[in-house]
């Protein structure tokens, strides 16, 4: 197991920046953000451009990690596969293919995404529609070597009323979604406040996780005796502003990354753990989110064994 981070928490750096910081703070692996130019949308970043195809590009993408002896764990471009407007479902399916690409070309084994949901229509007729878009993406990944790992978040927020937005949040789901070709990229933070034991949910399904995120959570009980599990619902600015969560680095929040770990070793999984950094107390500024990944990097480096 190799201990790293998305580097979507550092958008205004340079590949090459976070590569050198990352390497001098101890990490060995990096998640690398290949989101399109999408301006100033939050938790995403171009680190990767895979628009760029050229032997050169390639070459020197792979010379910052091969000469900092850093592994690229994976590509990562989480967006809504199932977007309601055609022409968005039909860039993001497009921006996944060449994700893929890049991927192969880089030596890279996963590339992540969410399968997302069109929140104007039912989960089931979202769940036979999810088989036609994925299947020519997951027959292109298999042809290049490449799994597609689907982070398990519920993107509450894409939904008008804060229901699941991807439709990959539960156990249910992810045996749904093998049987597609998928993978899943697992992140045990979500499933705390969904009311999902994430030490127990995933024991039978880690042969099915190539790589896993690190994000913690903090509950607020007293808050969600008033608001209930969807959140907020009469004054929701936000609309990831539930009200009675919120994400935190490894060691400020309530997940057991001791046992978690622990149970995934025995489990056999030997991808990579990266840190995907969104907490709002050590956001904002680049000096306050390294020092979240120095908080997460002291949490989960006594737990792994190098």
């Amino acid at each position: 197991m190799k201990l790293g981070f998305l580097t979507a928490c550092l958008p205004k750096l340079s590949l090459e920046q976070i590569a050198d910081w990352a390497v001098q703070e101890g990490y060995e692996s990096l998640e690398v953000a290949a989101w399109p130019d999408l301006g100033e949308r939050p938790f995403i970043a171009t680190h990767i451009d895979a628009e760029k195809s050229d032997p050169e590009y390639i070459a020197s993408v792979k010379k910052i990690f091969t000469d900092r002896k850093i592994t690229l764990s994976s590509l990562a471009f989480y967006d809504n596969n199932l977007h309601p407007d055609q022409s968005s479902r039909d860039a993001i399916n497009t921006h996944v293919i060449k994700c893929i690409d890049t991927a192969a070309a880089l030596g890279v084994e996963t590339v992540g995404t969410f399968i997302g949901r069109d929140w104007n229509k039912p989960v089931r007729e979202n769940l036979a529609m999810a088989k036609d878009v994925f299947a020519p993406l997951v027959k292109h990944a298999d042809s290049k070597g490449v799994k597609i790992i689907i982070e398990n978040c519920v993107m509450e927020g894409w939904h008008p009323d804060g229901y699941p937005g991807n439709l990959a949040y539960s156990p249910e789901l992810w045996e749904w979604m093998f049987n597609l070709g998928l993978y899943l990229n697992y992140d045990p933070s979500h499933l705390v406040w969904m009311g999902i034991d994430p030490i127990a949910a995933v024991k039978p399904y880690i042969d099915r996780i190539p790589h896993a995120q690190a994000k913690d959570i903090e509950v607020n009980k007293t808050q969600r005796n008033f608001y209930g599990y969807p959140g907020k619902s009469v004054v929701r600015e936000n609309p990831w502003d539930v009200g009675w969560w919120r994400y935190r680095v490894p060691g400020l929040g309530d997940v057991d990354w001791r046992r978690l770990i622990d149970v995934m070793y025995e489990g056999g999984f030997n991808g990579t753990l990266s840190v995907e950094h969104e907490d709002p107390l050590w956001g904002g500024t680049e000096d306050k989110v390294k020092v979240g990944l120095q908080i997460a990097y002291k949490t989960l480096r006594p737990h792994i064994v190098k």
